[in-house]
């Protein structure tokens, strides 16, 4: 199980479209199997409306009404980006989690970073949307009710690896791999004859890494300027009338985000490669003792 804390925001809409796979519409209502989990005040909030099946804007909406109510709110160091997403991915042979299992772990997940605290019902509002297979993503407003800002713990990421670990040992999950292989002295003793074939396989990676940095990179590599051209359509597609206009523009928009991600994405699995080797120093060779005459 993988967990991954994503660049917090100040628009919902984003955090909510990736978490479907799809942009946020007005027309697609979402079911308690979708949002399979949400903060405790919610059930106060939607007394009167409980037979109301709420759509994706609707969700994003809800997200959204803290930063209107408190404009003013923002972190101790005077960020107003309010909007956390966190996304956790099983491995892909682990088997099919049911609802109350997935729920199960996004509540475990607020209580570990903050955002849920036992007994607080007017807390930080939060939702887990489960809409693509072995993937579960969290999203919360950590501006709470009374317009403070929630504290997550110093170590953020270590407390959720360490729950991660928890989770994956109760359910029976593949933890991913975190320390050496205990194959890998028999591996080793296997392949001590062809010390060639490993010297080549690791120059061929070097060099797929290289050129995977180069894809990635953020100055001249081709995927940031296909996404600056992106990012750049949108911009003028946002200013055009609203028939046509900005709803091109929103989804341009996610392409440069799903854009940028993949080039994060290579930038990892190059920085997962072994690097290109450094030639070993020329050994100067000592200049031969010339003759001197004895005086």
């Amino acid at each position: 199980m993988i967990i991954r804390i994503h660049e917090r925001g100040i628009d919902p809409n984003e955090g909510v479209a990736d978490a479907l796979g799809r942009p946020v519409s007005t027309r697609e209502g979402l079911t308690d199997h979708t949002v399979l989990a949400h903060w405790p005040g919610l059930d106060h909030y939607t007394l009167d409306d409980e037979q109301r099946i709420w759509t994706s804007a609707d969700w994003a909406e809800h997200l959204d009404d803290p930063i209107w109510q408190h404009p003013f709110a923002a972190s101790p160091q005077g960020d107003h980006r309010a909007i956390w997403h966190v996304s956790v991915r099983l491995h892909p042979d682990d088997r099919d989690l049911t609802g109350p299992e997935w729920a199960e772990i996004a509540h475990r997940i607020a209580r570990t970073v903050g955002i849920q605290r036992p007994g607080d019902d007017h807390g930080c509002r939060w939702i887990a949307v489960q809409a693509q297979p072995g993937r579960l993503n969290l999203l919360a407003n950590l501006i709470r009710s009374d317009g403070t800002w929630t504290t997550q713990p110093y170590q953020l990421h270590g407390a959720l690896a360490a729950e991660s670990r928890r989770i994956e040992a109760e359910l029976g999950l593949i933890a991913p791999r975190t320390g050496p292989d205990p194959q890998q002295a028999v591996q080793q003793a296997r392949f001590t004859a062809r010390p060639a074939l490993q010297v080549g396989a690791v120059g061929a990676a070097a060099q797929l890494a290289g050129l995977l940095r180069q894809l990635a990179d953020e100055r001249t590599g081709p995927l940031s300027t296909v996404r600056g051209l992106v990012e750049h359509a949108a911009h003028r597609l946002d200013h055009l009338p609203a028939a046509y206009g900005p709803d091109s523009a929103h989804q341009l928009e996610l392409i440069a985000r799903r854009l940028h991600g993949i080039q994060q994405d290579l930038d990892s699995l190059a920085a997962a490669l072994p690097a290109v080797p450094a030639p070993a120093p020329a050994r100067l060779t000592p200049p031969a003792p010339t003759a001197h005459r004895r005086r």
